[in-house]
């Protein structure tokens, strides 16, 4: 069998418990239900850190964000790094970007022969958190409660403009790679900004749901919260701002609503593959970065390790795939270079060796319907809204939070899908609470990995102010455009421009 194209599809800031792929009784997402049903939905798997930037550099890397410095929203990703879409270039794909990765530095490729978009958020320093002075506000990039007031209808936003793009770039370039004479495979990620916040949708999208219908998170007590949630609570303004029942509706209403504009690019990516005859000899990936609270256990957004903000959808189709099936096994970003390579892999083309060791493991027997002993993933938190790294480790129904100002978390997910039951000082889970306890001290050096963070905070704070002192030079991408070979121009053959562009071919 040749070896398949791969699809990668991205959605930012998407909990899979928002989507009827993963149950949920309103929103729709007809198109990810479509795929799931002809292939594999992985029902846990976890960014590796809750946050865009470290959750895509880890995905990428294939290894955790404290062993390649990507802290935060501002850590840049090193040039040095191997990433799956390096590997798969040496492997003989050809691998391509549209949309949102959120490179931080010079290096804006990281691999990908070819971007087609610029990013949607800036390539500098200048989001860097300041753990010196953790409890302050930044109020130029932190997300606030006033993202709720903001919640509603518009016609035109940034995100729209460049969801637009990306998506017309990214059906465009599949078209391309029908139409040209190139035989090898490609790797094409079409990464959108939806449904992220602010949550903001177009009117067709929004009127897909009756606004009285909306479920509302369920009520809970701010006193019962961890401290944590109290940061992120404070550092968003969810008191000092403040909102209303009709905000949550208002801003859940429009998460709804972009959920299904995202699932409708799924839904015409696919049906591009179709049109183009490459819908057999591709699989689809359908994933996100990280999720959303949406105000479920009092927080919104990301940046923790609860559920709806580590937890990530992770869909595959296509051929070898298994259809209809569901994988429970715990698993998640650090799981995906090993598994895009070995999807490339044939007797022919035999995975690379690894230029740094990884931390994941390949998902393909999973995903193809087989057994997995690996139940586990980890995570690592070294960004805003606290002053030391966090930690998280889910094995089987166990999910184990440790950060050292804190005291530790543990709850039974299967039991307890809202985490409403600490267990880390339960007496029926004393054993597992002091091993989970024991194995973050021999995984982690907590000390150094703060060192190392502030270090680098440091730096980049002073890099920033130094790039921001007289002319400018911005790290931000610029698709290059041939303008002078597209379309019909004096030095091609007319005749052969039309038919060269028409898919199917003309005869």
């Amino acid at each position: 069998m040749a070896r398949p194209n791969i699809l990668f599809v991205m959605a930012d800031q998407l909990a899979p418990h928002f989507t009827s792929t993963y149950g949920h009784p309103l929103v729709q997402t007809p198109h990810l239900d479509d795929l799931a049903e002809r292939g594999v939905r992985f029902d846990a798997a976890y960014s590796n850190s809750p946050l865009c930037a470290p959750a895509r550099f880890s995905m990428m890397a294939g290894q955790s964000i404290t062993k390649i410095g990507a802290y935060d929203n501002a850590s840049e990703f090193p040039s040095q790094i191997p990433t799956f879409a390096h590997y798969l270039r040496l492997m003989g794909y050809r691998t391509c970007l549209s949309g949102k990765m959120h490179f931080v530095g010079p290096d804006q490729l990281h691999g990908f022969n070819e971007r087609l978009t610029t990013d949607i958020y800036p390539a500098d320093f200048a989001w860097t958190p300041n753990w010196h002075e953790a409890d302050l506000r930044i109020d130029k990039w932190y997300h606030g409660m006033d993202t709720l007031h903001e919640a509603g209808q518009a016609v035109a936003t940034y995100q729209l403009d460049y969801d637009e793009q990306v998506g017309y770039e990214a059906r465009r370039k599949l078209l391309d790679f029908a139409r040209d004479n190139d035989d090898r495979p490609w790797f094409l990620c079409a990464s959108f900004i939806h449904p992220h916040d602010p949550y903001v949708a177009r009117p067709e999208w929004w009127d897909l749901y009756d606004h009285d219908d909306i479920d509302m998170p369920a009520p809970v007590s701010v006193t019962d919260l961890d401290p944590h949630s109290t940061r992120i609570r404070a550092a968003i303004g969810t008191d000092d701002i403040g909102h209303t029942p009709e905000h949550v509706r208002n801003s859940r209403h429009g998460y709804y609503a972009n959920v299904s504009y995202f699932d409708h690019w799924v839904g015409d990516l696919v049906r591009t593959l179709g049109e183009t005859g490459e819908m057999d000899n591709t699989v689809v990936m359908v994933t996100s970065d990280h999720g959303d609270m949406l105000g479920e256990r009092g927080n919104w957004f990301k940046m923790s390790f609860y559920e709806r903000s580590a937890r990530v959808p992770l869909v595959m189709a296509g051929p070898g795939i298994a259809q209809d099936h569901t994988v429970g096994n715990v698993c998640g970003h650090l799981d995906f270079l090993p598994t895009f390579t070995d999807l490339a892999a044939d007797e022919r083309h035999e995975v690379p060796a690894m230029g740094v060791p990884i931390d994941g493991r390949s998902l393909l027997e999973l995903a193809a319907g087989g057994a997995d002993d690996m139940d586990e993933t980890t995570g690592e938190y070294c960004a805003e809204m606290t002053s030391h790294p966090m930690f998280m480790i889910r094995r089987g129904s166990l999910k184990y939070i440790h950060c050292d100002t804190d005291p530790a978390l543990m709850f039974d997910v299967d039991a307890d899908p809202e985490e409403t039951v600490n267990l880390a000082d339960d007496v029926g889970h004393r054993a597992d609470s002091a091993a989970f306890a024991a194995e973050v001290v021999t995984r982690w050096d907590s000390a150094a990995i703060r060192e190392q963070v502030l270090s680098s905070q440091d730096a980049r704070r002073i890099l920033h102010s130094a790039m921001n002192t007289g002319d400018i030079t911005s790290w931000d991408y610029e698709p290059p455009t041939d303008a002078a070979n597209q379309y019909v121009r004096n030095h091609m053959d007319w005749a052969d421009a039309g038919p060269r562009s028409r898919l199917p071919r003309f005869p």
